[in-house]
């Protein structure tokens, strides 16, 4: 599997998957239902987004993501 794994391919994928969280259109629901449904977007956008800023590599068949969370002026 790992030989036709494309990393740069998948983390475009992430990164269409948030920008597509954040188009997502808000069902017609109220009250706890739309909190708990505001709040899954949040956290899917969030988790999308930071591995489509990950740097991927391959070696060896471990797949390793690499994330900086450290704010912009401590990178």
């Amino acid at each position: 599997m790992a030989e036709g794994l494309d990393l740069d391919a998948m983390l475009e994928r992430f990164r269409d998957r948030a920008e597509a969280v954040k188009k997502r259109n808000l069902p017609p629901v109220g009250g706890e239902e739309r909190r708990l449904f505001l709040a899954q977007a949040q956290a899917d956008y969030q988790d999308f987004a930071i591995i489509g800023d990950a740097e991927a590599s391959l070696n060896e068949g471990i797949l390793t993501l690499t994330i900086d969370l450290r704010p912009p002026n401590e990178a």
